[in-house]
């Protein structure tokens, strides 16, 4: 787990530096296409996802609608195939209700190991 002063570095969960994870559409908390995490983030938009039909579908029903479309917001909606950064809250109860996602661990930043552990991680990654 990364000491608290570490926290905000560009590292992914594996201690190498932070991979973008997706730059169309352009995500993460500032839409830099990283799930970097800052003091701003209160979120911990830290998770890199590939998104599903079946993910987004469980999503929405959970209460966050990643696919619908916001026009007012700029923001096209998450399609099957893309990725996303995921806030740790909802990652988190992915996880409980045996509906977690696969990520991409390379983008995904090293914050979300305050809250789950690298084995679980591991299990996930489709790019180890």
């Amino acid at each position: 787990m990364p000491k608290y002063r570490d926290f905000y570095e560009e590292l992914n969960v594996l201690g190498e530096p932070l991979e973008p994870c997706s730059l169309d559409p352009l995500t993460g908390f500032f839409r830099t296409g990283s799930c970097k995490v800052t003091p701003e983030n209160k979120a911990l938009h830290a998770v890199c996802i590939y998104a599903t039909k079946e993910f987004l579908e469980y999503s929405k029903k959970a209460g966050n609608d990643l696919s619908t479309p916001m026009p007012e917001h700029n923001f096209a909606g998450v399609k099957p195939g893309q990725s996303w950064c995921l806030s740790g809250g909802y990652f988190i109860q992915s996880i409980k209700d045996g509906m977690a996602p696969h990520i991409f661990i390379h983008a995904t930043h090293q914050a979300i190991l305050q809250h789950v552990d690298l084995e679980t991680l591991k299990k996930l990654a489709i790019d180890l």
